[in-house]
Parts: C-alpha cells; sequence; structure tokens
C-alpha cells in the first residue's frame, strides 16, 4: 500500500452522472487564458446605481447583519408585491404569497423540490437553461424535453403530446435564455390550455422580465388567473439591477404552492442576505428603476447587431434578455462547441455555442453572445470580429 496516498474515500453512485463543468466555467476559463473578450458568460462587466449600493451599505451600518425572516425582510416582500401589481395587474399577498431567495436559480430549485416526487415527469423546453434538468433529477423526476420550433418558438402541440399521466410540471423561461424570444399572448393561451386539461404545476422563470423590446409586453404568467393560481413566477433582482453577485431573487405564487415552497426553502437555504433585502427595499421605494432596463439594453443590443451587421454573422432575432444568437454557416462548418473555442482562441472573443442547451447537443450551427457589456467592451470584441 502507498502510504503517501492517504486514505481511501467511500464509493458512491453519482446522482448527476451526466453533469461536469459547466460549459460557461469552461469558456470563461478559456477567455482569461487568451486574454478574450468574455462575451460567454451572462453578467454585466459594469457598476450598478451607486444609490443602491449606498442603500445596502446603509443597512449594515443600521445593524441588519443578523437573520431577517424565512420568508424575506416585510418592506422588500410589500415592494415586490407593488411592483407585480404596477407592471402585471396581479396583487400577490406579501405576507403569505412572496418569498424572497437566494437568487432564482434557488428559487426553480426550491420550486422543483417542493412539488416533484420521484416518478414525476416535468416538461421542460429545449434549448433548456443548465439548472433545469439537475433540479429535477435531484429531485427524483425526469425530464421530458420538447425541443423549439427552428424559429426558435415553442412547439405547443408537440408539448401537449408529451404530457402523460405522469407529467407533474411544466417549467417555462421568458424571455428565453438563451434564444432571446419572448412569449406572446397566444403563447401563454396555450400554456394555460395544456396546464389546465393536465392539472399541471407551472415554473415561470421570468428574470429577464425586464428587458423586453421593441414596445413589446412582458407576457407574465401571473397576468393570467388561471395560470397564476397554479405557477411559481421566478424573478431575479440580480439581473434587474445589474448585481447578479448579490444572489438574490424571489419566487410569487398562490398561498397553497407558497406554503409547499417555504417548507423545502427553510431548509436548503433558510433566508437570504439581510441588508441586501433592507437596501433594495428603499431603493425600490425611492425610484421604480426596473422601468429603465428595457431601453438600456434595447441601446445595447442595437449597437451590437449593428456590428455584427457588418460580419459574416446572420443575425437570430433578440426579443428579450441580453443575449444574441448568431448562425456561423457562412463563416465555418465546426460544430458549435469548437467554433466556441476557435473563436475565442483565434479571434480572442468568447462565447457559448448553443448546443450545450441541449441534452442529446444538437446543433443549429449557432453561438450565443451577451452584450450586457460596457460599449467598450462590445466595441472591442466588434472590432475582433469585423474580420469574419
Amino acid at each position: 500500500m502507498n502510504a503517501s496516498a492517504g486514505p481511501a474515500s467511500p464509493r458512491f453512485a453519482t446522482k448527476l452522472p451526466k453533469v461536469g463543468t459547466t460549459i460557461f466555467t469552461v469558456m470563461s476559463s478559456l477567455a482569461v487564458e487568451h486574454d478574450a473578450v468574455n462575451l460567454g458568460q451572462g453578467f454585466p462587466d459594469f457598476d450598478c446605481d451607486p444609490a443602491l449600493v449606498e442603500a445596502v451599505a446603509d443597512a449594515m451600518r443600521a445593524g441588519h447583519n443578523q437573520y431577517p425572516p424565512m420568508a424575506g425582510v416585510a418592506a422588500l416582500r410589500e415592494r415586490i408585491a407593488d411592483k407585480i401589481e404596477a407592471v402585471h395587474g396581479r396583487r400577490y399577498d406579501p405576507r403569505d404569497e412572496i418569498t424572497v431567495t437566494a437568487g432564482a436559480t434557488q428559487a426553480i430549485f426550491t420550486a422543483v423540490l417542493a412539488v416533484v416526487r420521484p416518478g414525476d415527469e416535468v416538461v421542460v423546453i429545449e434549448p433548456v437553461y443548465d439548472s433545469y434538468v439537475p433540479a429535477i433529477e435531484l429531485a427524483g423526476g425526469t425530464a421530458v424535453a420538447v425541443p423549439m420550433r427552428t424559429d426558435f418558438r415553442i412547439d405547443w402541440p408537440a408539448v401537449r403530446a408529451a404530457c402523460t399521466a405522469r407529467t407533474r410540471a411544466i417549467l417555462v423561461n421568458s424571455p428565453h435564455n438563451p434564444t432571446g424570444t419572448i412569449l406572446r399572448a397566444d403563447d401563454l393561451r396555450e400554456l394555460a390550455s395544456i396546464a389546465c386539461a393536465h392539472d399541471l404545476i407551472v415554473i415561470s422563470d421570468e428574470v429577464y422580465e425586464h428587458m423586453v423590446f421593441d414596445g413589446q409586453p412582458h407576457e407574465s404568467v401571473s397576468r393570467y388567473p388561471e395560470l397564476a393560481a397554479r405557477s411559481f413566477v421566478v424573478s431575479s433582482f440580480g439581473k434587474t439591477f445589474h448585481v447578479t453577485g448579490w444572489k438574490l431573487g424571489y419566487c410569487a405564487a398562490p398561498a397553497p404552492l407558497s406554503a409547499e415552497f417555504r417548507k423545502v426553502h427553510q431548509f436548503n437555504v433558510f433566508t437570504a442576505h439581510a441588508p441586501t433585502q433592507h437596501g433594495i427595499a428603499r431603493y425600490m421605494a425611492e425610484r421604480q428603476a426596473w422601468r429603465e432596463v428595457a431601453p438600456f439594453y434595447q441601446r445595447k443590443r442595437d449597437l451590437f447587431r449593428a456590428g455584427l451587421a457588418r460580419t459574416r454573422f446572420r443575425l437570430l432575432d433578440c426579443e428579450g434578455t441580453f443575449f444574441q444568437l448568431v448562425d456561423y454557416s457562412a463563416i465555418s462548418d465546426l460544430r458549435e462547441a469548437d467554433f466556441a473555442k476557435w473563436l475565442t482562441t483565434e479571434v480572442g472573443v468568447a462565447a457559448i455555442p448553443l448546443s450545450a442547451f441541449y441534452e442529446q447537443g444538437t446543433e443549429n450551427r449557432v453561438v450565443r453572445f451577451c452584450f450586457a457589456k460596457t460599449d467598450a467592451t462590445l466595441e472591442r470584441a466588434l472590432s475582433r470580429l469585423s474580420a469574419l
């Protein structure tokens, strides 16, 4: 026996055999290694409003540094209820129907754990954000993937056909990461028809709700009574206020669903960062900053698209989020992951292959860029991409 090897680790079977290092980590590391402009991972490279930082710092100085209530600071839940009512026309009870979470990913994970049991199926829409399927599998459920159509719209007949007696829930995301498409009123009516017919719970990831462009409304499931009655609606302060590292979000749901949500929430995280909650509550009381987000990102989208139009990339529609899909068929016949690595190492701009959002690695010759960057960052990336 080699004594230097140390004691042996216990043998166990992984709960997530298909999960390795995420593509976001891989591409970000590659970007650092090659000094590439990182348009891969979805986070801003600019600061938030200084007034928001001051509000959180003031909360720390005021002594708000111990555990807040499990469901979240009351003032913040009140501000969230006010915002949802003002924007989407539905009033959630801040006491029993809104829970503040340690980011949107935790909220989605908690909602899945609250309602999905071993043997249940959950319909997800491909391309699908990478946290959804592992959450379903850790709950003992099975993710049933329904691919979008070639125009990256949801294929509702296929969704309906995918529902069985074992289907427990459907997980939707609008504005959609990674495609940048949005759900419209007709989509919500189809979703309601299917959910009611099969008695499904809906988990609606709406973290980009304030990034909908060209005058289109965000069609939240909370706008539709028959959907709101059976839905967990998840959103993110990190995305809305450019503070992704603060990891603060929330879940709005009717009281019976919220009660189940909180049973899990209190044991997987208990509560979220206290001074951040107090600071955001004050900030939201003083200004409706979320109303500024769509025009802010639309200008960045338009700047970025204008630059890309001078390359051989084919631009796909971007109706929301801060992501732009491009078809590179006129540039290369490489597979998406290989093209993204080539783009990073040889051109100096990092992107994410769309195939990473499919369980079977479906190839479309499409990559995703993030334009939540300073104008200088975008111009530097466009300068490098202009050679293509």
